[in-house]
């Protein structure tokens, strides 16, 4: 694997946005912001350019990517859009909402992009930094979280440095990213919605938007990103619904449990999930035995935290 002195950017500099399409046009990798968490962004149509997102990050092959876009029109170049996936794209984009549709006869986007299924995962990042680059790229680009796989996604460009540094050439630094979560994914067949992974975008929201029921995902083949058993890793292992802090433990408060670090203490949940990678990253510095994290109600955008802490307890991989 190649190795790079890895450049910082900020987005606000002169030039940042075309230095990132430069090196997208080279089929390199570029790190950048959104509105949820930091992308690992290459060229969607370029083989070689997605391949090497799955070699830096150490991903499996079985688990697909997002294919991220400027608007509604260029989805449409490589996905069917129905008349209720229109609906909902026009309600919800740009933002952290992504849709995984049926692929167009010949579509133009690298293979491992959609993991040898017959659908690809589409979103209009509601950051604009991230739709400049994809606009002044011209193409999709393919995005998964800009960090090692299996490990905590990046809210930061220095949680992007301090796990892919050196394997890339450029990160745009945008800030903390404001949701703190990956994107909701949904899929849409025959005018029908399932749930493939919960987000910021709750199913309440989108029921309340387009007046179409929801359905839960009913099977465990991988059909989107996100729903490995283990994901979003710490170093550390991690206790659930804990109420008090143990021995060699640190323990993430939420509400009125305060703990070392609190999510919210006004049992804010989109505070929470702003928090919930960012206090977890600073609770495994402490190199604990473990971490311990307070119960979150199962309501709202607790449904994905509460998702995403499963996921981060669950027995390694590794």
């Amino acid at each position: 694997m190649a190795t790079f002195k890895t450049q910082v950017v900020s987005d606000r500099q002169d030039g940042a946005i075309s230095l990132a399409v430069e090196e997208l046009a080279r089929g390199n990798l570029v790190a950048i912001p959104t509105e949820t968490v930091y992308g690992l962004a290459a060229d969607a149509t370029e083989l070689c350019a997605v391949q090497h997102i799955y070699t830096v990050k150490g991903r499996p092959s079985n688990n697909p990517l997002i294919c991220h876009v400027a608007d509604i029109d260029m989805a449409q170049k490589y996905v069917v859009v129905s008349p209720l996936a229109t609906r909902v794209m026009q309600f919800f984009w740009p933002g952290p909402l992504t849709l995984v549709l049926p692929t167009r006869p010949g579509f133009a986007i690298a293979a491992p992009v959609s993991a040898g299924l017959d659908t690809l995962a589409v979103r209009c990042p509601g950051s604009e930094t991230a739709r400049q680059i994809i606009s002044e790229l011209g193409r999709p680009i393919a995005a998964p979280s800009a960090n090692p796989s299996g490990k905590l996604s990046p809210t930061s460009a220095d949680d992007v440095l301090q796990g892919l540094g050196g394997r890339i050439p450029l990160i745009i630094d945008g800030g903390d990213t404001p949701v703190g979560i990956e994107s909701t994914i949904i899929g849409i067949v025959d005018e029908k919605i399932t749930l493939l992974r919960p987000g910021s975008v709750t199913a309440d929201d989108i029921t309340a938007a387009v007046h179409t029921p929801f359905f839960d995902r009913d099977s465990q083949q991988i059909t989107a990103p996100g729903q490995l058993e283990s994901h979003y890793a710490p170093s550390s292992h991690v206790r659930l619904n804990a109420t008090e802090q143990e021995a060699d433990e640190v323990l993430i408060g939420f509400g009125e449990i305060e703990g070392v670090l609190n999510l919210s203490p006004s049992s804010n949940l989109e505070e929470a999930a702003h928090n919930l990678f960012k206090f977890i990253r600073k609770a495994d510095k402490r190199n604990p035995n473990c971490i311990a994290i307070a119960p979150i109600p199962n309501q709202g955008v607790g449904i994905a935290i509460n998702d995403r802490l499963r996921r981060a307890a669950a027995p390694r991989n590794q």
